[in-house]
């Protein structure tokens, strides 16, 4: 386990906001115009079609927030987090992260596992560590994960963990999807019972 310590992180204020509603072209192209103007926002979550989560300085956030209001954006909701994630802020922490990840060995898996950076499978020949380290300062690309599971024709998602909102990203996408939800000894037994 790495734990990313205050000294890790940049110095300045950030913010992450959930833009829904507006093209992710529209969105990237926002984000480059304000960063020319030296204020930094940038995607750093796609999380379906029509939702995409921008990292940035306090700045940078509420420039973007006006903008893409004026551009037809359904809603704009900020996020209770206040860390430069999947963004080249987090370079020192990624680098800490390499070195951790020099320890471990990784064994060849048995069953296919698309990656968040790209939506693509891991292939034999990955760099698994490399894929691990750049992904801390990378976009999350679960709408091209989702995409891919589409076209393997996935008719089942399972969604581990506290809360819904990956199963809710699918289900934008596919409402005809079968997605269920694991968080405790109660809804284990029942999703094995629908798998049976």
């Amino acid at each position: 386990m790495v734990i990313i310590c205050g000294n890790e992180l940049p110095k300045e204020n950030f913010k992450m906001v959930a833009v829904m509603g507006l093209d992710a072209k529209l969105i990237e192209e926002t984000c480059d115009a304000i960063r020319s103007k030296k204020q930094f926002v940038v995607p750093a979550n796609y999380n379906y079609s029509g939702q995409t989560v921008l990292s940035g300085t306090e700045e940078g956030i509420e420039l973007a927030k006006e903008e893409l209001q004026q551009k037809g954006a359904k809603r704009l909701i900020e996020l209770k987090t206040s860390g430069p994630f999947h963004t080249e802020k987090l370079n020192i922490a990624k680098e800490k992260f390499a070195k951790e990840l020099k320890k471990v060995n990784f064994l060849e898996g048995t069953i296919p596992v698309i990656k968040n950076m790209d939506g693509r499978v891991y292939q034999k020949n990955d760099n698994m560590k490399q894929i691990l380290e750049n992904h801390m300062v990378s976009p999350v690309r679960f709408d091209k994960a989702i995409q891919q599971m589409q076209e393997q024709e996935i008719d089942t998602y399972i969604e581990i963990g506290p809360g819904k909102a990956l199963s809710g990203f699918i289900k934008k996408e596919n409402r005809e999807a079968n997605v269920v939800n694991i968080c405790d000894i109660q809804t284990l037994n029942n999703v094995l019972e629908i798998l049976k």
